[in-house]
């Protein structure tokens, strides 16, 4: 029988992302997404759900490039749990997003101060015009609001 790891996020960038190239120049970003989670009951607050994801390549790229601390993000791709041994010896348990595709879910004009034209706010549509292929950047004309979302 055969088992499907597939997951899609929509949430809000904690920070800004950060990209990093490994040793032989393979470009890596990992940032964290914000998910509100649904009430349980009326009285109960609202809470959320910080949900760590990796992205590769030209992926990271673009989340790196052009996602800014509080963006609407769309994240797809599948959980990737590890682990590890701390300083202190203790096993440490991991679960990640590997992010096979990341989309930006605003469409309000953004701005990044260091990418790719020093501080040009860019439109999502103007964005995909600038962008490398297979980056997808979403539809600048396109609102998204809860009542549109189908859970």
């Amino acid at each position: 029988m055969a088992s499907i790891n597939r997951v899609i996020l929509l949430g809000r960038l904690t920070k800004n992302p950060e990209v990093r190239k490994t040793s032989s120049g393979t470009s890596r970003c990992r940032f964290t997404v914000a998910c509100d989670r649904r009430k349980t009951k009326e009285d109960q607050e609202p809470g959320a759900d910080f949900i760590s994801c990796v992205a590769w390549r030209q992926s990271a790229d673009f989340i790196g490039g052009y996602g800014t601390k509080g963006s609407m993000v769309t994240v797809e791709g599948s959980i990737e749990t590890g682990s590890y041994t701390d300083r202190d010896g203790k096993t440490v348990y991991t679960t990640d997003v590997l992010v096979d595709r990341v989309q930006l879910a605003d469409s309000k004009k953004t701005s990044r101060s260091d990418y790719p034209n020093n501080g040009t706010s860019y439109t999502m549509a103007e964005a995909s015009a600038h962008a490398n292929e297979g980056f997808d950047v979403g539809d600048a004309d396109t609102e998204v609001s809860g009542d549109d979302l189908p859970f």
